[in-house]
């Protein structure tokens, strides 16, 4: 019995509380997330968009399927954690394309996460009302 050596790259991204772990593999350009098709994890055409831009750029949108976990954050740090992802899968895949992928942003880890609360604070940075007297 012969078995079939498929080659797949994982990769994760993360941005605020979201994390993506992504498995790319050769194939047509499906997408799952989560078990659910792209179409129906994202609700917005722009959050789509966003998620599929590695490949846009690439030109290999019909050449890769994505399966990909997420986990946390809000849907927005959600998509920008799986781009992250694809993107740094694609790297594994293909290093060539590192300047592409640099030159468009897609290889930085947005570093900026909510600020924590301080004490005697009602939030981060807003403060109590001043009372001179």
């Amino acid at each position: 019995m012969a078995t079939k050596t498929v080659e797949e790259f994982w990769a994760t991204g993360r941005r605020k509380e979201a994390s993506a772990r992504v498995c790319l593999r050769p194939g047509s350009g499906k997408v799952e997330v989560n078990g659910r098709p792209l179409d129906a994890y994202f609700a917005t055409d722009v959050l789509r968009n966003y998620v599929t831009q590695p490949f846009q750029i690439t030109g290999l949108a019909d050449k890769f399927d994505v399966v990909a976990n997420i986990a946390g954050g809000g849907s927005v740090g959600q998509t920008f954690a799986l781009r992250h992802s694809i993107a740094r899968a694609l790297l594994l895949a293909q290093p060539e394309l590192r300047p592409t992928l640099k030159a468009a942003g897609l290889l930085t880890r947005d570093a900026r996460v909510k600020e924590r609360k301080k004490y005697g604070q009602p939030g981060a940075r807003k403060r109590f009302q001043f009372s001179k007297r």
